[in-house]
C-alpha cells in the first residue's frame, strides 16, 4: 500500500508519461473536456485524481429548493427506505448497524431504521464529493479502520463488514427540511486520505463541494432520519432488484416528506440549472 502511494506521487510531467496515463483513462471513457485544468497542469497522478471540474459541469437539480436532495457523488447508487430493507436486499455480510457505521461518538438514535443511500465510486470517477442537502455542518468524527475494497462482492462477504470496519469520516449536517443527515465518507482500497473542505459550523448549500478522496475506490453513505425523505422511485426500484444506478453530482435524489405532505407541485419537470 505504501509503495502504491509512492507511485501515485511520482511526477508525470513528461509528455510520454502523460500520454500513457491519458490512454489508460480514455479507455475508461473519462471526459477530459469537463476537467477544470488541462492535463499539463497536473504534476502527479494523485493531483489529477482529485481534479476539479469546470463550473457548470454538474448542474444541480432545483437549485432554489432546499426540500429537494441531490446526489452527492459521481457514482453507482443504491438506496433503501430503511436500514431493514438494505439488509434484506444488499448488505448481507456480517451484522451491519447504524451504530456501527457512525461510531460511538455520534448519537445514532435519530437514524435508527432511517433511509440509507450508498454512493460507490470507482477509480475512474470524479472523486470530489458534494453536499446532498442544504444546512449547517454540526459535527465531524474520524473513525479509524481498515481499507477493504467496497465492491459489491466485499459488501456481501461474510468475513467482514466494509462499511463498519473501514476507515471513515462521519459528518452530521443539520437541516430544516430533512432534520439531521449523516454523511459518511468511507476509505477503501488505496484510499487512506479523506479530505473535507468545510469545518464545523459552516453553512453548506446542496451541491456545494464538500471534500474529496485521494486515489482508489471509495464510498459515501448518507443516512437520513426515518420517514423524512421520499427517494425517487426509479432509484428504489433498481435497488430492490440489487441493481446500482449510475448517477452524477447534482442529480435529483428525493424530496422532503415534510414538503410533500403539504401538497407541493410534482417535481417530474424539475429543471437542472447550471
Amino acid at each position: 500500500m505504501e509503495m502504491a502511494g509512492m507511485c501515485l506521487r511520482i511526477r508525470w510531467c513528461t509528455y510520454p508519461t502523460r500520454k500513457i496515463w491519458k490512454s489508460m483513462w480514455m479507455h475508461d471513457q473519462l471526459n477530459l473536456a469537463e476537467v477544470k485544468y488541462p492535463l499539463e497542469h497536473f504534476t502527479t497522478f494523485n493531483q489529477f485524481f482529485v481534479r476539479e471540474l469546470k463550473p457548470g459541469a454538474r448542474p444541480i437539480a432545483c437549485p432554489e429548493r432546499d426540500d429537494v436532495a441531490v446526489c452527492g457523488a459521481d457514482s453507482r447508487l443504491i438506496a433503501f427506505r430503511s436500514i431493514d430493507e438494505s439488509l434484506r436486499f444488499w448488505i448481507k455480510g456480517r451484522k451491519f448497524s447504524v451504530q456501527g457505521l457512525l461510531g460511538k461518538d455520534i448519537c445514532s438514535s435519530a437514524f435508527i431504521d432511517g433511509t440509507l443511500v450508498i454512493f460507490r465510486l470507482a477509480p475512474q470517477d470524479y472523486h470530489r464529493f458534494h453536499s446532498p442537502v442544504s444546512g449547517t455542518v454540526e459535527q465531524f468524527v474520524n473513525v479509524p479502520g481498515c481499507l477493504y475494497t467496497v465492491n459489491p462482492i466485499a459488501v456481501n462477504s461474510k468475513y467482514c463488514n466494509v462499511f463498519t470496519e473501514n476507515k471513515r469520516v462521519v459528518s452530521i449536517i443539520s437541516t430544516a427540511e430533512f432534520g439531521k443527515v449523516a454523511f459518511v465518507a468511507i476509505g477503501a482500497t488505496m484510499v487512506g486520505s479523506i479530505t473535507f473542505l468545510k469545518k464545523e459550523g459552516d453553512r453548506v448549500k446542496k451541491g456545494d463541494e464538500f471534500g474529496y478522496f485521494s486515489f482508489g475506490g471509495s464510498t459515501v453513505i448518507c443516512v437520513f432520519e426515518k420517514d423524512v425523505i421520499e427517494i425517487d422511485e426509479d432509484l428504489l426500484a433498481n435497488s430492490a432488484r440489487s441493481l446500482e444506478t449510475l448517477v452524477s453530482v447534482g442529480m435529483k435524489l428525493g424530496v422532503s416528506k415534510k414538503q410533500a405532505d403539504i401538497g407541493l407541485p410534482n417535481l417530474d419537470n424539475c429543471v437542472l440549472q447550471d
